[in-house]
C-alpha cells in the first residue's frame, strides 16, 4: 500500500477507534460498562468515564511494552492512529456528554448487534481461519 493510502487508512482507524472510545468507552466498554450500568447500577455517562480511567494506565503501559520487546509494534502506524485517536474520542466524547443516556446506550447496542453479527458471517463463511 502505498504511504499515502496507508496514512490516510491508519488516520480513519483513529478517528474511528477513538470516536467509538469516546462515546463508548470501547475497550472495557464490552464488560466494563454493562457491569458498571446493570451490576452497580451507575449511570451509563459515568460507567463510560470510569471504563476509559480504568482502562488507560495499565494497558499503556504493561501490554504495550511487552509487544514493543517481542519486536511486535509498528511505532509509525501506533503513532498515527494514537493521535488521530486524541482526535476522535474528544469529538464524540464532547457529542456524548450532551446526548441523553438512553442514546448513548441504544447506540452501543446497535454498534454491538452490527459488530456480533459481522463476526458471526464471518466466521460461518471462512471457518478455521
Amino acid at each position: 500500500m502505498p504511504i499515502l493510502q496507508s496514512v490516510i487508512f491508519l488516520t480513519l482507524i483513529g478517528l474511528g477507534a477513538g470516536m467509538l472510545s469516546g462515546a463508548f468507552g470501547i475497550g472495557g466498554g464490552v464488560l466494563i460498562v454493562p457491569a458498571l450500568v446493570y451490576g452497580l447500577g451507575f449511570s451509563q455517562k459515568m460507567a463510560v468515564g470510569t471504563s476509559l480511567a480504568i482502562l488507560l494506565p495499565p494497558i499503556g503501559i504493561a501490554a504495550v511494552w511487552e509487544y514493543y520487546r517481542s519486536n511486535s509494534v509498528d511505532l509509525r502506524a501506533a503513532v498515527i492512529i494514537a493521535l488521530t485517536m486524541v482526535l476522535g474520542s474528544w469529538i464524540s466524547a464532547r457529542w456524548s456528554v450532551r446526548t441523553s443516556g438512553d442514546s448513548i446506550k441504544l447506540g452501543f447496542g446497535i454498534f454491538l448487534i452490527i459488530l456480533g453479527t459481522y463476526i458471526a458471517i464471518d466466521v460461518l463463511r471462512h471457518p478455521g481461519r
